[in-house]
C-alpha cells in the first residue's frame, strides 16, 4: 500500500518531469525560430565574387529551397498558385569586379518599379541615407540584372519577409562585389523591428557584405539593425507582397521557396 508521504513524492517527482518536459521543448522551439532568423539573411563571400545562403551553403549547393535547420512541420501547402506566367525572356548572368561609382543625386527622389509576376511592386529608394545601395540598384536594374529573377525565399516563422535579388534563384548568387552597410540608425527600426513596408539588403551577418539580394517585410520582424534599410513599399505594393505570402511556402515548415510563382520581370529605377 502507497503511503502518503510516496503519493507526494510520486506526484512531485511528476510535477518536476513535466516542467522539464516543456523547457525542453520551449528551448527546442527557440532553437528553430533562432536558426531561421539567423538562416534568412545570411550571406558568404568568397574571393571577389558574393555567393548568398539562406542556410548551410554545401547544402544550398544540393537543396537550394530548404533550410537544413528547419524542420518541416506539416505538410507543404497546396495553396493556388496566385500568380502569372513570367514573361519572355532569361536571365542575365553579370558580375563586376568593384561597385560601379556613385552617380545618383542624393537629393532627388528615385522609385524602383519591380514588374513581377504577382502584380508591381513600387518602392520610395532612400537616397540620401543610402547612396550606395540606391546607386548600386540603379546601376544593376540600368543592366538589367534583376529582369527574369525569381525571389527564392519566403519565411511565415519568426521573421515574415520575401527574399529576392539572387540571379540563380538558388541563393548562391550576386553581382560580384559588396557595398557598405547604411542607414542602420533609421528612426523606422525601433526595439530591433523592421515594420512591414521595409526593404532592406541581406547580408552575411559582417559589415559591408550587400550584393544584390534583398527582402520585403510584409509583416513586422524582429531583427538586428544590422541590415541596410533602402526603401519602402506603397499600399499596393504591400497588397502584392501580402498575397505572395498568403499562398505560403513550399516546406511547410514557415521557411522556404515561395509556392506563388513569383518572378521578377522587370526591374525599374526612375528619378523625379
Amino acid at each position: 500500500m502507497v503511503t502518503q508521504e510516496q503519493r507526494k513524492r510520486q506526484l512531485a517527482r511528476e510535477k518536476f518531469l513535466r516542467q522539464q518536459q516543456r523547457r525542453t521543448s520551449a528551448r527546442r522551439k527557440a532553437r528553430m525560430r533562432n536558426a531561421v532568423i539567423a538562416s534568412v539573411l545570411g550571406v558568404v563571400v568568397i574571393g571577389s565574387l558574393a555567393l548568398y545562403t539562406t542556410g548551410v551553403l554545401k547544402d544550398d549547393d544540393k537543396k537550394a529551397d530548404a533550410s537544413p535547420q528547419t524542420t518541416p512541420s506539416a505538410a507543404p501547402s497546396a495553396a493556388k498558385d496566385p500568380c502569372e506566367k513570367p514573361a519572355a525572356g532569361s536571365v542575365k548572368k553579370q558580375t563586376w569586379k568593384k561597385e560601379p561609382a556613385v552617380t545618383i543625386d542624393a537629393s532627388a527622389k528615385y522609385t524602383m518599379t519591380l514588374a513581377t509576376t504577382c502584380g508591381d511592386i513600387d518602392i520610395a529608394l532612400k537616397a540620401k541615407a543610402a547612396p550606395h545601395t540606391v546607386n548600386s540598384f540603379d546601376f544593376l536594374a540600368g543592366k538589367g540584372f534583376f529582369d527574369h529573377t525569381k525571389c527564392h525565399r519566403l519565411t511565415t516563422n519568426g521573421i515574415y519577409v520575401l527574399q529576392c535579388g539572387d540571379p540563380t534563384g538558388s541563393g548562391s548568387g550576386g553581382p560580384g562585389y559588396t557595398i557598405p552597410d547604411e542607414n542602420l540608425k533609421d528612426a523606422s527600426l525601433k526595439a530591433n523591428v523592421y515594420p512591414a513596408g521595409t526593404v532592406a539588403m541581406a547580408n552575411t551577418g559582417q559589415p559591408h557584405t550587400g550584393g544584390s539580394q534583398f527582402f520585403l517585410v510584409y509583416q513586422d520582424s524582429q531583427l538586428p539593425p544590422s541590415y541596410t534599410p533602402f526603401g519602402t513599399m506603397s499600399a499596393d505594393g504591400m497588397k502584392v507582397l501580402k498575397k505572395i505570402a498568403a499562398a505560403g511556402e513550399n516546406t511547410g515548415g514557415g521557411d522556404g521557396a515561395p509556392n506563388a510563382t513569383v518572378v521578377i520581370d522587370k526591374a525599374t529605377v526612375t528619378k523625379s
